[in-house]
């Protein structure tokens, strides 16, 4: 549950409760747990992970619709993902720092399965991944510069 206060269990609960065997994802952030010597990193699975890279996928397919297909492989992507970025078993998803790349990755996959299902047109995987590049929003921020006098 979010927030984090309204939690029906938390992580470590889950982890005493299932002998460390659950795979633990929340939608809050925690900390990681340590259980039986072990440490859990808690992922915090949320819309980040798959969004961005659905509606990327739309708009650089130009899709006309999301079909149940595409959303599929969405999460096969980031399912494929998770495993591809850790050493570790107790991680359930890549960190937030992959995210870009990872949402670039299910986008593509969405606009594969767009076309194969006819909601976009047919294009080569060289012009489909340009159209993901430059439809791919980066954010820029401009240097603050204070220019007024301070008051006195």
């Amino acid at each position: 549950s979010n927030p984090s206060r309204h939690v029906e269990a938390r992580p470590e609960q889950i982890l005493q409760w299932t002998d460390g065997q659950a795979i633990v994802a929340t939608g809050s952030p925690f900390a990681p747990v340590e259980y039986k010597g072990e440490r859990y990193e808690i992922s915090q699975c949320n819309n980040s992970y798959i969004f961005p890279g659905i509606g990327l996928g739309v708009v650089a397919s130009k899709a006309r619709r999301v079909s149940d297909g595409m959303l599929m492989a969405a999460s096969r992507c980031l399912a494929e993902a998770s495993s591809a970025h850790h050493a570790s078993r107790n991680v359930v998803l890549p960190p937030l720092t992959a995210l870009a790349e990872l949402s670039k990755a299910i986008a593509f996959a969405v606009a594969k399965v767009a076309q194969a299902e006819g909601l976009a047109s047919e294009r080569s995987d060289d012009e489909l991944r340009g159209d993901i590049e430059r439809n791919f929003w980066t954010p820029q921020y401009r240097e603050y510069r204070r220019i007024a006098a301070r008051a006195r």
